[in-house]
C-alpha cells in the first residue's frame, strides 16, 4: 500500500501544479469578466435580437473543451511569444474602453482577445492555430453597430414580407402588404427586426458554420456548397417563421401571435434551418458521391 502510494505521488504532483499555475489566471478572468457577463445576461442578451449570445458562448467553450487533447498535443511550454503579450495588451485596452464607455462590442471583443492571448502565452501559437474556430465562432457574439444593422435590416424585412405575402396569397389567404406590414383578415402584423433582421441571419449563419465544423466533411464540394447555401437557408427559415406567426395570428388571434406562440415561432426558425441544413447536406453528399464515382470511372 505504501509503495503504490509513493509511486502514484509523482504523477499527482504535475496535475496539482498545473491547477495551481492556472488558478491565478482563472481568478483574474473571473474578476474582469463576471461583471461584464452579468451586464450582458441581464441586458442585451435578454432581448430577442441578441438571445443567441449565450448559446454562441456555451458552444464555443464546449468546442474548446472538445479540442483540449489536440491543443495539449501541440503545446509549446515554457514559451511566451511576443504576439501573445501584444494580443493581451490589446484585449485589456479594449476592456478598459468598453467597460468605462459601456461599449458592449469592445467588452466582448476583449474577452475573446484575452482568452486567445492566454492560450498563446501559456501554450504557444500552435495551440491557437488548432483552436482557431472556437475563437472565430465567438465573433458572432459581438453586436454590430446599430447603423449597419438598420441599413441592412430594412431590405431583408422587405424581402421576407414580399415572399410571405405572395405565398399566402397563392394559398388563397386574405392578405395584403404595405411595406413591412402584413394585413391578414382583420389583423395587422409588423415584421420586426427580430423576425427577419440581420442578427437573425447572423445567428443562422453561426448555426450553419457550427454544423460544418462539427461534421468536418472531407469533401470540398460538401463544405463549399453548404457554406454558400447557408445564406438562402437563413432567408428561407426567416420566411417560415413569419409565415408561422402570420397563420397563428390569423387562426388564434393577436394575443396568441404575440404571446407564448411567438416564442414557439422562434423555435420553428431554428428547427427549420437545421432541417434545411441537414437535407441539403444529404443532397450534397449524393452529388459528391456521384462526382467521386465519375472521377474513378474516368
Amino acid at each position: 500500500m505504501n509503495t503504490s502510494s509513493r509511486m502514484n505521488l509523482p504523477l499527482a504532483l504535475p496535475r496539482r501544479g498545473q491547477l495551481l499555475e492556472w488558478l491565478p489566471i482563472a481568478i483574474g478572468l473571473a474578476v474582469l469578466y463576471i461583471p461584464s457577463f452579468y451586464t450582458l445576461f441581464t441586458g442585451v442578451w435578454a432581448t430577442e435580437e441578441q438571445a443567441h449570445g449565450p448559446i454562441i458562448l456555451a458552444l464555443s467553450l464546449w468546442l474548446l473543451w472538445r479540442q483540449r487533447e489536440q491543443i495539449v498535443a501541440v503545446a509549446q511550454y515554457n514559451r511566451a511569444p511576443l504576439s501573445g503579450w501584444i494580443l493581451l495588451t490589446t484585449g485589456l485596452l479594449l476592456y478598459i474602453a468598453g467597460r468605462s464607455q459601456q461599449i458592449l462590442a469592445f467588452e466582448i471583443s476583449s474577452f475573446i482577445a484575452v482568452i486567445a492571448s492566454v492560450l498563446v502565452i501559456k501554450l504557444g501559437t500552435r495551440a491557437l492555430a488548432v483552436a482557431w474556430f472556437p475563437f472565430f465562432f465567438m465573433l458572432f457574439m459581438i453586436p454590430l453597430p446599430s447603423a449597419v444593422v438598420s441599413a441592412l435590416t430594412l431590405p431583408m424585412k422587405m424581402a421576407v414580407s414580399y415572399v410571405c405575402e405572395h405565398i399566402l396569397f397563392w394559398l388563397n389567404y386574405p392578405i395584403a402588404r404595405s411595406g413591412v406590414i402584413l394585413q391578414i383578415g382583420q389583423y395587422q402584423l409588423l415584421v420586426a427586426d427580430a423576425c427577419a433582421g440581420l442578427q437573425t441571419l447572423l445567428t443562422l449563419e453561426a448555426l450553419g458554420l457550427f454544423y460544418l465544423n462539427l461534421v468536418r466533411h472531407t469533401s470540398a464540394i460538401r463544405n463549399i456548397g453548404l457554406a454558400i447555401l447557408i445564406i438562402p437557408i437563413s432567408f428561407t427559415a426567416n420566411v417560415m417563421r413569419v409565415l408561422t406567426l402570420t397563420l397563428i395570428t390569423y387562426y388564434f388571434g393577436d394575443a396568441a401571435g404575440q404571446g407564448f406562440l411567438h416564442g414557439f415561432a422562434g423555435m420553428v426558425l431554428f428547427v427549420s434551418a437545421l432541417v434545411l441544413i441537414l437535407s441539403l447536406d444529404s443532397l450534397l453528399q449524393w452529388f459528391a458521391r456521384r462526382w467521386e464515382r465519375r472521377k474513378v470511372a474516368i
